[in-house]
């Protein structure tokens, strides 16, 4: 068990610092950038900061899927999928599927794109509409969070 005792440290310590940046990035980030004078100003600064969050945001998301898939594989907690009063794991591994699809797949081969051109036509509403994309997914993660915490420790909603 002690590798398992090593995975959920680094799990929570990712997942903190995953969640930490998203919401670093909704609740400072975008609404500093959004009163910025210059539209150039605007997309240059975000693009700096988040693509250095990016890298931040990869790793920890990459040792997060890594650590929770071998905890699940280490208990052999595969069949909590098909139960749901562990509706935490589901919302865990949707959480994380979401987000690597958009690091991983999305970002780099579509949303970087529609971005530029975008911020571009109409800074305002582009981040507008980014800002509110961060938001659901911030609050996503702070619901799954708290139901991880109250469901490992037996507080069963279902």
């Amino acid at each position: 068990m002690e590798y398992y005792t090593l995975a959920r440290v680094v799990h929570v310590i990712a997942v903190i610092l995953w969640i930490g940046g998203v919401s670093m990035v909704t609740t400072v980030l975008i609404p500093a950038i959004k009163k910025l004078k210059s539209k150039e100003d605007q997309i240059k600064t975000f693009e700096q900061i988040e693509g250095r969050f990016a890298v931040q945001a990869k790793v920890t998301t990459l040792l997060t899927g890594i650590t929770g898939f071998y905890m699940l594989y280490a208990i052999d907690g595969w069949d909590r999928y098909l139960n749901l009063k562990f509706w935490w794991i589901h919302a865990m591994t949707l959480v994380w599927v979401l987000f690597t699809l958009v690091l991983y797949v999305l970002e780099p081969l579509v949303l970087h794109k529609l971005f530029r051109k975008y911020a571009e036509i109409n800074p305002g509403k582009t981040f507008s509409i980014m800002h509110k994309a961060h938001w659901f997914l911030l609050l996503l993660s702070l619901i799954t969070t708290a139901g991880v915490v109250a469901g490992s420790h037996g507080w069963f909603l279902f």
